[in-house]
């Protein structure tokens, strides 16, 4: 499959965005302080102010297989839960950030926050999965002809206070998400492992419900997720989301198994669940 991922230490991080801060900013310098190089980053409840977000859109031309809408403003937004991607782009510390909120008219939308552009209204508690053995960085894909977070090799740095193994991934185009939850935990030798933030784009998406997101990109958010033994002791993995299609509309629910393909990019990262702790 085409993954790329790296594996290495990790620990968890209890944090406040504190209000007054872009986004980015928020998420971030608390990250930095604590050593992270990479990490994943679930946020609750809470309010942004200058809020700005694009949507899933066709490509205006043929160098991109699907782009952006043109930015939108709202006055406020109740986030009802976020994920974020951190890591860095030309040496400065950035996160890529897909949630799901309620606008100040009330239309309930789920879609990709411009970080830069959105500022922390209150407090908002938050956790990350992070690292600071593996490295997260922005880089040109020719592939897609955007710029896209992938782990890349360690420097050597350790964390003597990391305990967990975990892998971070970046999954690309055209493979089941799903089914690449299970190649890293074989590439790794993970057994068992949960799913950690997440987020990325896929080809539409097909549900267990039977229902059926027909757009040719939708942005999605990982609720849920983690990889088990099948009888056959493979691993066998699954998926709780939140999507957008081009309209912003929010979907929630479990991904069908082998149907569900990656459009631009997956990030992933994944948390090793000994025997004892299962």
């Amino acid at each position: 499959m085409r993954i790329e991922s790296q594996e290495g230490r990790g620990r968890v991080l209890d944090f406040r965005l504190e209000p007054g801060h872009s986004l980015n900013d928020a998420v971030a310098t608390p990250l930095i302080a604590a050593g992270f190089r990479a990490a994943a980053v679930q946020l609750g409840l809470g309010r942004l102010s200058r809020f700005r977000y694009v949507l899933p859109a066709p490509s205006p031309d043929a160098s991109h297989a699907a782009y952006y809408s043109e930015p939108v403003s709202a006055d406020g937004a109740e986030i009802e839960i976020a994920n974020a991607t951190f890591g860095l782009r030309d040496g400065a510390p950035l996160i890529h950030c897909h949630a799901l909120w309620t606008e100040s008219g009330g239309n309930r939308r789920a879609g990709h926050v411009l970080p830069d552009q959105s500022a922390v209204a209150e407090a908002i508690e938050a956790r990350a999965w992070g690292s600071a053995e593996i490295r997260i960085r922005a880089d040109r894909d020719p592939e897609t002809n955007f710029t896209l977070f992938h782990p890349v090799p360690s420097d050597g740095a350790t964390d003597p206070g990391a305990a967990s193994r975990i892998a971070v991934a970046r999954v690309r185009p055209d493979e089941d998400v799903t089914a690449a939850l299970e190649a890293v935990c074989r590439a790794h030798g993970f057994r068992r492992a949960i799913v950690r933030g997440s987020l990325g784009s896929l080809i539409g998406a097909e549900f267990e419900d039977g229902r059926v997101v027909e757009d040719i990109a939708t942005e999605l958010l990982v609720l849920k997720g983690d990889v088990t033994p099948n009888p056959g002791n493979e691993p066998r993995g699954r998926l709780k989301v939140v999507l957008a299609d081009m309209q912003g509309t929010p979907y929630e629910g479990w991904l069908v198994r082998g149907r569900n393909h990656v459009c631009i990019t997956f990030e992933l990262l994944l948390t090793e669940i000994l025997p004892e702790a299962a």
